[in-house]
């Protein structure tokens, strides 16, 4: 795990002065062609990983890889060349300004964790703290790509090697002139890069993803997919996630219009371009933006996102809860197209995109949740999430800013527990937990001021007690914090009548329920959603006028009521 910038100390001149770019300070070697497996020793035992498998995740010798918003470079290195530094204190040239530092990282040992230091143009300095999972035994669901087989002088284990991208705050506005690394020799660093931090962009629309399904198949088929804006702005960009994939993805081509009437543009839709070229290959793991454009996104309107899916595909990340229709063509490139005729087959979910950006604006409020906050149980196709409302609030409010809305909800998910095991084509597409999605769903979207956590009713239900939900709920709020973003809780909803909602378990809601509204995890405001829809006469259920039917997910006049609650103060 990453944590903050500590307070701010003396400069070090002689760091600066003595700072060289990562790559002439590499003195191990990871990767191993497979038929020369002993050209590596990335661990000390001879193990290392194979150049053949990280050619088949897109992770080539110097290929560009964003990750968690940030570019870094894979190593240009061949096989059992030097390609990576063990942490021994070294000062490493890297500059730039914005929100965080990114490091692709691995540990292979127990000396994997430390204190570094970053030095800035104005003479100051900060420390962070940088821990590395071990690359054989690490978390899965935080990983940035896993590959599946592991190279020994004996042979080949078909055993899963993984590697990790960090990230650590930046002290606001100063620019970066040297990092020192950690002293923990164990810690292997492959790149480190300043994040930009995404300045003069506001967040309209995302999605978390929740799993990697099996889809399809389809064969050079276009996805037209119909995603609602929270923001309005002059220019856009997409994002694309290759989330939980094994392998690249190719986008041919892409484009965005705004929906006259389901796969239909109201006016030709306006190509995008991935650094210049018609499409892109997203590495697995990683992610591409599209380069910016001009075109006049509104405010609270159905956009169309058409992307033409190279070759044959049949699994991808997606976001199972759309609550929206979107649509697929049958072969060929439909990108284009003004009518929807060419779109006859529909999904109701998300695959790739996971977030639209507009130029200007004031940045993101980000909210992290359940079914509740993804829209589950709301009418489908009419954005009447709670999300949705609460954007709706801010556009008619003269005194609030227009802050994009970021819907991170994800159906099933769970603040402590992970449900999609974070790796792996499964059907599982609850998502991995809160916690472990926090770096990538909240802090590393584009322009984030202000993050809502609205979880642990699913955590409650699967066994976890009140003081662990409180505890995570706690690392949240200091996670946050440290990134220095505002952070709001909300208090779980009442849940009586569902089955599962016994008396022991609404006590455990009241109970952090109570810890909540007492000031517990330091929330800079809290939203209290339960005093919002209880039944006054019976407070363990919902008002019935804003229960949809299952006694645990609001109905569209629940969500309004929720979203509609919130003070615009208070983000």
């Amino acid at each position: 795990m990453a944590l903050s910038a500590a307070p701010t100390t003396a400069p070090d001149a002689t760091a600066d002065q003595l700072a060289q770019p990562l790559e002439q300070l590499f003195d191990n070697t990871a990767v191993s062609d497979d038929t020369a497996p002993s050209a590596a020793d990335f661990d000390g035992s001879g193990s290392s990983l194979s150049a053949q498998d990280l050619a088949a995740a897109g992770w080539s010798p110097g290929a560009t890889l964003t990750v968690q918003g940030a570019e870094l470079s894979w190593p240009r290195k061949v096989p059992g060349r030097p390609d990576n530094v063990r942490a021994a204190g070294q000062p490493v040239h890297v500059t730039g300004r914005g929100d965080a530092l990114a490091f692709l990282v691995a540990g292979t040992g127990e000396d994997t964790s430390g204190t570094g230091t970053v030095a800035y143009a104005d003479g100051t300095t900060t420390d962070y703290r940088l821990t590395a999972p071990d690359w054989r035994t690490g978390p899965l669901p935080t990983k940035a790509v896993a590959l599946p087989h592991i190279n020994t002088p004996g042979g080949q284990l078909a055993e899963q090697a993984r590697l990790y991208v960090l990230t650590v705050p930046l002290a606001p506005g100063r620019e970066v002139v040297s990092v020192r690394l950690p002293y923990a020799g164990d810690l292997h660093v492959f790149a480190l890069s300043v994040r930009s931090g995404s300045p003069g962009w506001t967040g309209t629309w995302a999605a978390g993803t929740s799993g990697h399904p099996a889809v399809g198949p389809w064969t050079d088929a276009t996805l037209r997919l119909v995603v609602h804006t929270s923001a309005g702005g002059p220019r856009v960009r997409l994002r694309f996630d290759n989330t939980f994939a094994g392998a690249p993805v190719r986008i041919g081509s892409a484009t965005v219009a705004v929906q006259a009437e389901g796969a239909g543009a109201r006016t030709a839709p306006v190509p995008v371009t991935f650094r210049g070229a018609a499409g892109v290959s997203l590495p697995a793991g990683a992610q591409a933006y599209s380069d910016p454009v001009d075109f006049d996104v509104p405010a609270d309107t159905n956009l169309l996102v058409s992307f033409r899916l190279a070759g044959t595909v049949t699994a991808l990340p997606v976001h199972r809860l759309a609550m929206q229709r979107s649509y697929v063509s049958g072969p060929g490139d439909h990108t284009a197209d003004v009518s929807g005729a060419a779109f006859p087959a529909s999904i109701t979910y998300w695959p790739l995109l996971t977030g639209v950006d507009v130029g200007g604006g004031p940045g993101s409020v980000v909210l992290l949740g359940d079914s509740i906050t993804d829209g589950g149980r709301s009418t489908a196709d009419t954005n009447r999430r709670w999300p949705d409302a609460l954007s709706d609030l801010l556009r008619s409010r003269s005194s609030a800013l227009r802050y994009g809305v970021l819907n991170q909800g994800i159906s099933a998910n769970r603040l402590v527990l992970d449900i999609y095991p974070g790796d792996g084509t499964t059907t599982v597409q609850g998502g991995v937990s809160a916690l472990n999605r926090l770096d990538r769903d909240v802090f590393a979207q584009t322009s984030v001021r202000t993050v809502v956590v609205f979880e642990g009713i699913n955590d409650l239900l699967a066994g976890v007690g009140a003081e662990q939900v409180a505890a995570g709920l706690t690392e949240v709020a200091d996670r946050a914090r440290a990134r220095g973003l505002r952070v709001l809780a909300a208090t779980l909803l009442p849940c009586g009548g569902e089955p599962r909602c016994t008396p022991a378990l609404q006590a455990e809601r009241g109970e952090l329920n109570t810890w909540l509204r007492g000031g517990g995890g330091g929330f800079d405001a809290l939203l209290d959603f339960d005093a919002v829809l209880r039944d006054p006469a019976d407070p363990g259920r919902m008002l019935p006028a804003y229960d949809s039917g299952d006694h645990l997910h609001p109905g569209d006049a629940g969500m309004a009521a929720l979203g509609g609650s919130v003070d615009p103060l208070l983000l």
